[in-house]
């Protein structure tokens, strides 16, 4: 098979670029910016583009696919090629179905827990030697691809995002898996920028369970009202699983989980996390694994890389980073630091950072997300604002919709300052972001 990634430098394109290389397709890319860590892997793999730049002269009649990424437009002029030769035009969760067709296929959805359930089935299948193919959105620990397909693996993992497929294609990716069983673990406002309201955003999902497979299994958090709403319009077509929020004992190395009598030492701690296993539990069991052996090997999971990741611990200070941006995930990872650290004072930074959360109508969805914490700051950087191209925001702006209860500042050296203000010998310090302040360096800080 030959196939050409138009922009191959995307965190999901280039990890899909390597599994099909790795599988013995000849592969092809190009790109106008490849940055690292797609850079290195992709060299390192030998099917890093020769020059920077989109190349016309790679769309030849002889390719049996051309996969697009969302970082190219509309009006790129290697799919204008592709299109005038009349290729087969794919989006890149459309090529990933093309590839598991005749696997039984998961789909792990929802606003908020995706990567960390979807990173603890993985653990536990690959601890009790199931073999799976599978498709991540985010890079985790032990793995140098977050994608693997093969021609004998009979189940296939896929994290299943609501953001759109490609420039052309705008129905959310997870529309367009068709999952054999399917979890959905939450329902929180985002991408406002493409679902304009609550209403449209919830409708996607709805959207998401009638593409299950007839008679498939649908994985369910109870505990969210339009999850719950969602899931009981599917019940006559498909088996229905509720899961909440398990008992669970904290203790100074994480939880123990109680299931059915039986008490399992884990090294994860918060009740959301607890959520997302039971959630993971229901999933392994609907693909044939015990929910005992399951417990078992997950004994040793830590957590998802850049989901509540311990950076450093010393007797006075632990530093979590997390990848946490919005309203909801806020309040559930400083409650569930909190929760375990009780008697530490929590000191709390996150980033508004994407699309959604710079936006002045949506920031009223952040009030009281971080009260939690003992003190709290929001860093916002008014340039990202303006490349983003969005109203300007002030700092009066996220105090109030906040609720008043969090320091507001738009320097990288003030978020510095506040921290070290702050510091005394039994804290916690959680830096929540899907960026890094513009410039912290966590390691040394």
């Amino acid at each position: 098979m030959k196939v050409h990634f138009i922009a191959i430098g995307g965190s999901a394109m280039h990890n899909l670029a390597i599994a099909l290389s790795r599988k013995g397709f000849n592969v092809t890319g190009s790109d106008d910016e490849i940055f690292e860590p797609s850079k290195g892997r992709l060299k390192k793999e030998g099917i890093l583009p020769e020059q920077i730049g989109w190349n016309e002269a790679l769309i030849t009649p002889d390719l049996d696919a051309v996969i697009l990424g969302m970082h190219a437009r509309a009006d790129n002029p290697e799919l204008a090629k592709a299109k005038k030769l009349g290729l087969n035009i794919y989006s890149y969760p459309e090529y990933i179905f093309e590839q598991s067709k005749n696997k039984k296929r998961v789909v792990i959805g929802g606003s908020h827990g995706k990567t960390t359930i979807t990173s603890m089935i993985l653990h536990a299948l690959q601890v009790l030697d199931f073999p799976v193919d599978y498709m991540v959105g985010a890079q985790l620990e032990g793995y140098d691809c977050m994608v693997k397909l093969t021609e004998e693996n009979d189940v296939i993992i896929l994290e299943g995002d609501e953001y759109l497929s490609s420039p052309i294609d705008r129905r959310p990716k997870f529309h367009l898996y068709k999952p054999h069983i399917a979890l959905i673990s939450g329902i929180a406002w985002d991408h406002i920028n493409v679902f304009p309201t609550y209403e449209n955003y919830v409708d996607q999902f709805d959207q998401f369970c009638k593409i299950i497979e007839d008679k498939g299994v649908l994985v369910y958090n109870e505990e969210d009202p339009d999850v719950k709403e969602v899931a009981t319009r599917q019940k006559d077509r498909l088996k229905t699983v509720p899961y909440t929020t398990p008992q669970y004992d904290v203790n100074e190395k994480g939880t123990v989980f109680q299931y059915k009598g039986q008490h399992y030492p884990l090294n994860i701690f918060g009740a959301h996390n607890l959520q997302n296993l039971y959630g993971a539990l229901n999933v392994v069991e609907a693909i044939g694994i015990s929910p005992n052996d399951f417990l078992k090997a997950m004994k040793n999971f830590t957590g998802a890389g850049k989901r509540l990741e311990k950076v450093s611990e010393t007797p006075e200070r632990i530093l979590y980073k997390d990848f946490a941006h919005s309203p909801s995930k806020l309040k559930a990872t400083t409650s569930a630091v909190k929760e375990q650290f009780p008697d530490r004072k929590l000191v709390a930074c996150m980033e508004l950072h994407t699309f959604s959360s710079l936006k002045k109508d949506f920031l009223p969805q952040y009030k009281d997300a971080m009260k939690n914490a003992d003190k709290a700051l929001v860093y916002f950087s008014p340039k990202v604002v303006a490349h983003k191209k969005l109203d300007p925001i002030t700092k009066e702006d996220v105090y109030e919709a906040f609720g008043k209860n969090v320091q507001v500042e738009t320097e990288t050296q003030e978020v510095l300052d506040f921290i070290e203000k702050e510091s005394t010998n039994n804290m916690v310090l959680l830096m929540m972001s899907s960026g890094n302040f513009d410039g912290i360096d966590y390691s040394q800080l």
